[in-house]
């Protein structure tokens, strides 16, 4: 798409971050009656932290807030062509579903609570298989599986064009290789947001910078409860043994996880593992995720409820490659939606491993604050963070 050259003297709204998180918040922006102008600092849009990601969506969540702001993205993504005009790239949507096996009976026990729970939130589709129904309905689980949870409308998009596609229907300007290096309240109202290229006066002003959201708010003395960690993804671009038509197959006792991509899979682990880190432009990626993935012998290999994936390693099948990102984490693995201490300053981050998800309906909240059409924010920077487990699949 594209892009600006010459920064304008000033803006209503700058956007700084060009990922699936500005993109959704300047195409909601834009609908809501603003004028949104966009600062990306690489040289392409959605090239960091939103290539590097799974680009699936589910309707399977421990939460019910979630789940509400995924069935929003949903219905954008699957009426995208009628709800942002724009059908330039398909966005290579498919549905075989999310399943999540488990070998033991404890997490049996906790799959049915938690599917009861999604069933109260309106969710009924969402169904609990047992070990044989799960085999029967997918042959490559293994004798060991005891039940498994599934719904058959989740799946994957591309999340580029998507990112894209928001970002042209947002008609916003877009300045790339335009990186953001002062940002100071003007004495008059508004701020200066001094630049590579030069600077520009904003009304008002939306850090949606992935793990760059929290340096950039440190600017004006902003702290926020994010922290960054590495992710990293496995991807085998050809094995024949894997079904093309398989849906996105959850490990539920190690959190290892499987989809159908290229010719091939994507492999992923539970969660970022370790401290938190700085943030970088470029993740180094980890050969040992690969190997705890993709080693039977690793107690949270693949082959664990998934044989075929044990026997392409025996069998010297396994070419692969790591994919790496970062994920920006709040305290409670929520978004961080909402103004900050500063009037006009606002922040769109901390989606926790959930960007693609959520942030094109967090970015219509997003939209709604700055407009007043909505006063409050389920997901305020400055709420009460209450810990809970990981939702991270």
């Amino acid at each position: 798409m594209a892009a600006n050259r010459d920064l304008p003297a000033g803006a209503e709204l700058v956007i700084i971050g060009a990922g699936i998180v500005g993109a959704s918040t300047a195409f909601w922006a834009a609908r809501a009656g603003m004028s949104p102008v966009v600062l990306e600092a690489r040289p392409v849009p959605a090239s960091l932290t939103t290539p590097a990601s799974t680009g699936a969506f589910r309707l399977q969540f421990d939460n019910r807030e979630e789940t509400e702001l995924v069935r929003e993205t949903v219905d954008l993504i699957l009426n995208f062509s009628e709800i942002a005009g724009q059908d330039a790239a398909p966005l290579a949507i498919r549905q075989p579903g999310y399943l999540w096996a488990t070998t033991s009976e404890d997490r049996a026990a906790e799959q049915g609570r938690l599917v009861a729970r999604q069933h109260s939130w309106g969710q009924t589709d969402i169904e609990i298989l047992d070990g044989d129904e799960a085999r029967r309905r997918f042959p490559y689980l293994s004798p060991e599986v005891v039940s498994a949870r599934y719904r058959a409308d989740d799946g994957f998009a591309d999340p580029r064009p998507l990112t894209l596609g928001l970002l042209r229907a947002s008609g916003a300007p877009l300045h790339v290789s335009c990186r953001v290096v002062s940002l100071r309240e003007h004495p008059s109202g508004g701020f200066e947001v001094g630049t590579n290229r030069g600077h520009l006066r904003a009304e008002q002003v939306v850090i949606a910078a992935g793990p760059f959201t929290a340096e950039l708010a440190a600017l004006l003395g902003v702290a926020l409860p994010l922290e960054v960690k590495p992710r990293h993804k496995v991807v085998v671009p050809d094995l024949a043994r894997v079904p093309p038509d398989a849906p996105m197959t959850i490990d539920d006792d190690t959190g290892t996880h499987w989809r159908p991509a290229l010719a091939g899979a994507a492999l992923l682990d539970a969660a970022p593992r370790g401290p938190g880190r700085e943030p970088v432009e470029d993740v180094p990626p980890s050969s040992g995720m690969a190997f705890r993935v993709l080693d039977p012998s690793s107690p949270d290999a693949a082959a664990r409820v998934s044989p075929f994936w044990g026997e392409a390693w025996n069998q010297g099948e396994l070419s692969w490659m790591v994919h790496s990102g970062q994920y920006v984490m709040s305290p409670d693995h929520r978004p961080l939606i909402g103004q900050a201490s500063i009037a006009g300053l606002w922040v769109n981050s901390g989606y926790s491993g959930h960007g693609i998800m959520c942030s094109p309906a967090g970015g219509r909240i997003l939209a709604d604050l700055i407009t007043g059409r909505l006063e409050d924010s389920p997901f305020a920077l400055d709420r009460t963070f209450v810990k809970r487990s990981l939702d991270q699949i």
